[in-house]
């Protein structure tokens, strides 16, 4: 138990340990905090010492799960500086935090050691020396802990604990060496920004009660609208929950410009539509079509080249086809990066096609869209400017903390007629400001997240050349990789030729396999390989990375890096890792 008047060691420093032994260690754990917060660690010192250059020298803080005791007092400052009583979690429920009366200290005290929690997840996860995961079966996390959900409620110390059990078993998704998704790093000041939205905790669809994060939503959705290459970033759009929801988006909107009476009539009222993507496209096409009563059947698939890209004459040839069978084309979702290959179609072909057979085109940029950050890879979505609709997910190649996707429409007000339901109790028509900053009618979701503050904010502290010099390093990466096992022994690529995007697809070859004839049976033991490595590399805990199957093709490796922190060292472990894993198969 902490004494009274005891020091606050920022980074949960235990009794009898270096950092809770004298004030030089203590100001250390403080520039730690402030080189991996941006700020925030130096600040909380300063809070809670007075003056981060001199903290307390005694004392020391109590083990995890423990009472935890933070000094109280009696004074009239808000907030108050003094240390002259405890407070014992021990005793202590939400109740007793604000808005309780006299509840500002215990607020305050509890709020600091859940920063500390945080803190502590946040320097590990960039800590090569610690696990990627600690993973347990989940049998195994359902008997070790009680997760229940109970009639009385627990403490403010069991409160604690159940967030550092949280993070025990959390993935660290920023980690150098995670490379298991398209959305990896911690970036600090999209977690900063994260936590300010969350402690504004509105909502995005009146101007009146989200004034300055409606003015941001319009403000980046512009830039972005200007990056795409649509003049003065001209047009429309919304931060949706994912690049699922944003293609989905596209897909009702280009059926409401075709047929607008679907809004009131339904699907009964118009012809039978399809709809175009590549085999290769994000399973979301199919989901959209699905929700809205298209149906997925009305979803063709258009074949692809060797690299995963579309090819322009198969979706002419298939366009002919369901309009010689009396069906209507309404849209084409063509893909800017594609998950399993990184591929991108040829937009510009694709465009053509659309504008000769009247067709709204969508791009699918959900992974892709950040190149247009890039001056030397934004060639590859040449074209895009002629699109109707585009999805863009900055939480993507961007690293802005999840979730941050945008769908961007080129013809303003027509998001607005497709979806407006004019609400009187939220869209009132007299209202004393400009009507058109109340954006909540041209979504589907009334409750609406405020998803773009991380984005804003950190395209703020980075500017455009931040990301394009991130984003850069990535690709970078990639082609290093590429280049480690290209003709290294052990590793066969999936296709030919340098990565478009940051996606390695190849496989590993155990010893055993590489004398073997290409045959079947090779093919139904190579089909284990992947599968048996990572589960291997998630119970060691060392790194992540993802396989699949795909077409006649068995599992392989989809190397993918979204994460600034990777440098070529990780990937070299990577390489090592999996041979040590793998040899024995």
């Amino acid at each position: 138990m902490a004494s009274p008047g005891s020091g606050f060691w920022p980074f949960g420093a235990e009794e009898g340990s270096a950092a809770a032994e004298s004030p030089g260690t203590a100001r250390a754990w403080c520039q730690v905090a402030q080189k991996f917060t941006g700020g925030i660690g130096n600040k909380l010192c300063a809070l809670l010492y007075g003056d981060a250059e001199k903290p307390v020298e005694t004392g020391a803080r109590a083990a995890p799960g423990a009472a935890e005791t933070r000094p109280a007092c009696t004074c009239d400052k808000k907030p108050c500086g003094c240390q002259k009583a405890e407070v014992n979690y021990a005793f202590l429920h939400s109740t007793d935090l604000l808005p309780a009366c006299d509840g500002e200290i215990t607020t305050m005290s509890f709020l600091q050691d859940v920063v500390d929690i945080l803190l502590q997840y946040v320097v590990k996860s960039f800590d090569r020396s610690t696990k990627v995961i600690d993973f347990h079966y989940p049998n195994e996390l359902l008997q070790e802990y009680n997760w229940e959900l109970a009639d009385q409620p627990q403490t403010l110390e069991e409160i604690l604990l159940n967030c550092r059990t949280t993070l025990k078993y959390a993935v660290k998704t920023g980690h150098p060496r995670y490379f298991n998704q398209l959305s990896t790093g911690l970036d600090m000041v999209g977690l900063a920004a994260d936590w300010l939205t969350s402690t504004a905790n509105t909502n995005m669809f009146t101007y009146e009660i989200a004034p300055v994060f409606v003015l941001l939503e319009y403000v980046t959705l512009r830039k972005m609208r200007e990056m795409i290459g649509w003049p003065g970033g001209c047009g429309d759009g919304i931060f949706s929950p994912g690049g699922a929801i944003s293609n989905m988006y596209a897909m009702l909107i280009a059926r409401f410009k075709m047929f607008p009476e679907v809004k009131e009539k339904g699907m009964a009222a118009i012809p039978r539509l399809v709809a175009f993507t590549s085999e290769h496209s994000h399973f979301s096409v199919k989901k959209g079509a699905a929700a809205l009563g298209i149906g997925t059947d009305s979803v063709i698939l258009i074949r692809c080249d060797e690299r995963g890209k579309m090819i322009p004459s198969d979706l002419e040839r298939r366009i002919l086809e369901a309009k010689q069978k009396g069906f209507v084309p309404f849209l084409v979702s063509a893909t800017a990066g594609t998950t399993v290959y990184g591929a991108f179609d040829p937009l510009i072909a694709i465009a053509d096609i659309c504008k000769k057979y009247k067709i709204w085109m969508h791009v699918d940029g959900a992974w892709g869209g950040g190149l247009l950050m890039s001056r030397k890879h934004k060639w590859k979505l040449n074209g895009v400017e002629r699109a109707n609709s585009v999805t863009w997910n900055p939480h993507k190649m961007m690293g802005v903390p999840l979730q941050c996707s945008a769908l961007l429409v080129r013809e303003e007000g027509l998001m607005q007629s497709c979806n407006q339901m004019h609400a009187s109790y939220l869209f009132q028509q007299d209202k004393h400001y400009d009507l058109s900053y109340d954006t909540g009618d041209k979504a589907l979701q009334c409750g609406r997240h405020v998803d773009v503050f991380k984005l804003w904010l950190m395209w703020r502290a980075k500017g455009t050349t931040g990301f394009e010099a991130q984003i850069d390093k990535c690709l970078e990466l990639a082609e290093y990789l590429y280049n480690k096992i290209k003709n290294r022994e052990g590793y066969e690529m999936v296709f030919d030729g340098k990565p478009q995007h940051t996606n390695v697809c190849f496989w590993y070859i155990p010893p055993s396999l590489r004398s073997m004839e290409d045959n079947e049976e090779r093919m139904s033991r190579l089909m284990k390989v992947a599968p048996v490595i990572k589960a291997r590399m998630m119970e060691y805990g060392t790194t992540m990375v993802s396989y699949q199957p795909l077409g006649d093709k068995v599992n392989f490796f989809r190397m993918v890096i979204s994460n600034p922190a990777a440098t070529h060292q990780d990937i070299d472990f990577l390489i090592d890792e999996i041979e040590r894993l793998g040899q024995d198969l």
